[in-house]
């Protein structure tokens, strides 16, 4: 029935209950959460990058001692492992940023469609984008400066340029949001 006591027509009545459908769905799903956290991973990537690039030379400095392995405990059997040029250390801090606003932009555009899909009850598409942008940040927190920072050229030895607790940090909020973002949608009872 309709408020001025009509009735509805056959695509009106299924309009409203694709409507109510889609109520039912975005209630069950980890949908907001999803898109919150990535929203925030995505700020929080394009920070950086903004960070990095007006700030250029202090974390130059960070790459470059981390890199030249000067602050560890110069072990000889590690020592071997340094990058002590400076062009292949800049080279690496480039890259390093250039990762940063890839997983930035394609982060973005996934909260983009987390927005949408609010709208219109679908995800997938940006599940699908968030998951891309979400594993990039997983490769160069976890990968980049647990695994290569952190172990390879032993960052954990050095009290002034270790980035393992910030990176962990980053490696949480990625991990975390993947999880979310991959839920199981659960139907509410009788659907």
């Amino acid at each position: 029935m309709r408020e001025n006591g009509g009735t509805m027509s056959d695509q009106e009545q299924q309009q409203d209950r694709a409507r109510a459908h889609r109520r039912r769905v975005l209630a069950a799903t980890p949908a907001p959460g999803a898109a919150a956290l990535t929203a925030v991973a995505a700020l929080y990537m394009a920070v950086v990058v903004i960070g990095n690039v007006t700030d250029f030379g202090t974390n130059q400095q960070f790459v470059r001692h981390v890199l030249a392995m000067d602050t560890t405990f110069r072990d000889p059997d590690l020592m071997w492992r340094a990058v002590e040029i400076p062009a292949l250390q800049d080279a690496a801090y480039v890259a390093v940023i250039i990762w940063e606003a890839v997983t930035a932009a394609v982060l973005l555009y996934s909260a983009w469609l987390w927005g949408a899909g609010l709208c219109s009850g679908s995800y997938g598409r940006a599940r699908a984008a968030g998951n891309t942008g979400l594993v990039m940040m997983v490769l160069l927190f976890g990968l980049g400066f647990l695994v290569i920072g952190g172990e390879w050229f032993a960052m954990w030895q050095s009290e002034q340029w270790n980035g393992l607790d910030a990176a962990t940090r980053s490696l949480i909020l990625a991990t975390a949001t993947l999880l979310i973002t991959n839920l199981p949608a659960r139907l509410p009872s009788g659907r």
